[in-house]
Formats: C-alpha cells, sequence, structure tokens
C-alpha cells in the first residue's frame, strides 16, 4: 500500500472521529450549561448554517468537493517527505522548528480538506487551509515576487477556503444537520425551567414525614 494512500486513508479516519465526537455532542442533556450559554447565539448559528438557499448550498457542495479533493493532495506531498518540504519551502520563511511546520502544513492540508469536504466543523477546515495558504501566499511573494504564473493557484485556493469559512458550509453537510439537532436542544433548554436534582435528605423527607412518631402511638 503506497504512503499516499495510508495518509489519505488516515485523513479519512481522523474525519470520522470528528464527525463522531459532534453527534455525542449534539446528543448531550438539553439542561446542560453549555446548552443554555448558546442560546444568546442561535440567531448568528443559525444564519451561518442556513443562509444560502437551495442553488446557494448547492454551489457551497461544489465548492466544498473542489477545494477539498484537490488540496488533499498537497497534504499528502508535504507529508511523504515532510524533510524536503521543510529544506524548499519552510527554511525560506525563517521560521525555527522547520519540520515542525512541516508536519503542521501537512496534517491542516491533510485533515483540513476532510472536514471541508464532509462539511464537518466547516470553520475549523477552512481556517486550517486558509492560514496554509496564506502562508503559501506570503511565501512566494517574498521569493518571487508578485508574479502572476506563481500565486493564481494559490490565490484560488485561498479565496475558496475563506469564502467557506466566512459564508459557511450550506445545507447539504453535516453542520448544518447537527446544528439544527443542536439549535433545537437549545430552544429546549431555554424554554424550560431549569430543575435542580433533590439531595438525598430532601427526597427522605417525605418518607420521614409519613411514618408514626412516638406520640401518635
Amino acid at each position: 500500500m503506497s504512503t499516499t494512500l495510508l495518509l489519505e486513508l488516515f485523513g479519512g479516519f481522523m474525519g470520522a472521529c470528528f464527525a463522531l465526537w459532534l453527534a455525542t455532542q449534539s446528543l448531550a442533556s438539553p439542561r446542560s450549561s453549555w446548552l443554555a450559554g448558546l442560546a444568546p447565539l442561535r440567531p448568528a448559528l443559525l444564519t451561518y448554517l442556513q443562509r444560502p438557499g437551495l442553488l446557494g448550498s448547492v454551489g457551497l457542495l461544489l465548492l466544498r468537493l473542489s477545494i477539498g479533493v484537490m488540496m488533499i493532495h498537497h497534504g499528502q506531498e508535504k507529508l511523504a517527505d515532510p524533510q524536503q518540504f521543510a529544506n524548499t519551502y519552510v527554511a525560506s520563511l525563517h521560521l525555527p522548528f522547520p519540520l515542525f511546520f512541516a508536519y503542521a502544513a501537512g496534517f491542516s492540508e491533510l485533515i483540513g480538506s476532510w472536514l471541508v469536504i464532509l462539511g464537518m466543523l466547516t470553520p475549523l477546515g477552512a481556517l486550517a487551509l486558509t492560514g496554509t495558504m496564506a502562508t503559501a501566499a506570503y511565501q512566494h511573494i517574498l521569493t518571487a515576487g508578485l508574479n502572476i504564473y506563481v500565486l493564481e493557484l494559490v490565490v484560488l485556493y485561498l479565496g475558496g477556503s475563506l469564502a467557506l469559512l466566512l459564508t459557511g458550509p450550506g445545507r447539504f453537510s453535516f453542520d448544518a444537520a447537527m446544528g439544527a439537532e443542536l439549535l433545537a436542544e437549545v430552544d429546549r433548554s431555554s424554554s424550560s425551567p431549569s430543575q435542580e436534582p433533590m439531595g438525598f435528605s430532601e427526597a427522605l423527607a417525605p418518607a420521614v414525614a409519613s411514618q408514626p412518631q412516638l406520640g401518635d402511638l
């Protein structure tokens, strides 16, 4: 099995783990404190997750698939030979620990691509891709100047990932589906009165009061 296929499978596994984690979080108790804290953010979350209509969501789905599928290839290349990427690109930025940043860029592109494709934690995935592409654009300008033939692909990836970060994943995504469930939990949490569980002495008090006293015998 090739290294690139192993890296792609690893990225898919990590994306699935993120999906399972968020699914378990969305099934939390509606009376939990963190859900109550999300109540003021409900209008902004609803707008972010359900902003575009049907055609807009189809367009965002195509954009997510295009950017995510193509960016997986770049992440695989970096992780296949991180030392070469560190020597060629990271060293020119004069950053400390170039090998560390080479691995960080590779995993950001690989895992971020899967998150964007699935529409799962899309802001996190789009932010990872935006960060790596912004750094790549700065490196190209630093070494080659404003060369349009060098910058065009990087700028396209940067613009697409930044658009996803600001616009949202669209309705055809895991975020929209599980976000709707989460917002429903927030509504139930804010509409139902909070009930604190009774302590042992409070639960025992009615039973004690019903017992016959010595004066009653």
